[in-house]
């Protein structure tokens, strides 16, 4: 069963922000292979998104009111466990995403920067590209937008 919950970041314990570091350097560092600065000072403005199977936390996302990452609101940081993603849980974690972003914030604009690979990923969700791919952190991305 997944189960999705949402926090802002002095409501994590310290196991749910060591399992969201620890699922974050797992795919962007290791999997990815890609040196980054993950720890960005950005994550204490985020309200983060857990997505959990049992008690293994599989699929994460942080957002962001507007103003607070780009003008617009936005979704980050989305990331589904390599061995999990066969359930379609980057679906369920980004559709609880957008509907926290509405909740909280009320919003229905959202900005991501995607990594181009993910294109149909995210036009599956409503989103569509906007402007030139380009280069973040060494991998192609491309911003996004959905209204």
């Amino acid at each position: 069963m997944f189960k999705v919950y949402t926090k802002t970041f002095n409501e994590l314990t310290l196991q749910e922000l060591y399992d969201v570091l620890q699922l974050r350097a797992e795919v962007f560092v290791v999997e990815q292979d890609c040196v980054y600065q993950d720890v960005d000072g950005k994550d204490k403005k985020a309200l983060h998104i857990l997505g959990y199977k049992k008690d293994t936390l599989v699929a994460y996302t942080r957002i962001f009111k507007p103003g607070d990452y780009f003008k617009e609101a936005s979704i980050g940081r989305v990331v589904v466990k390599a061995n999990e993603r066969k359930h379609k849980y980057g679906y369920a974690i980004m559709e609880a995403s957008i509907q926290a972003v509405k909740e909280n914030f009320n919003e229905t604009l959202i900005k991501i920067s995607a990594q181009t690979y993910l294109n149909t990923f995210y036009n599956n969700l409503g989103f569509k590209a906007i402007g030139e791919e380009y280069l973040e952190d060494g991998i192609p991305h491309v911003a996004m937008v959905k209204s």
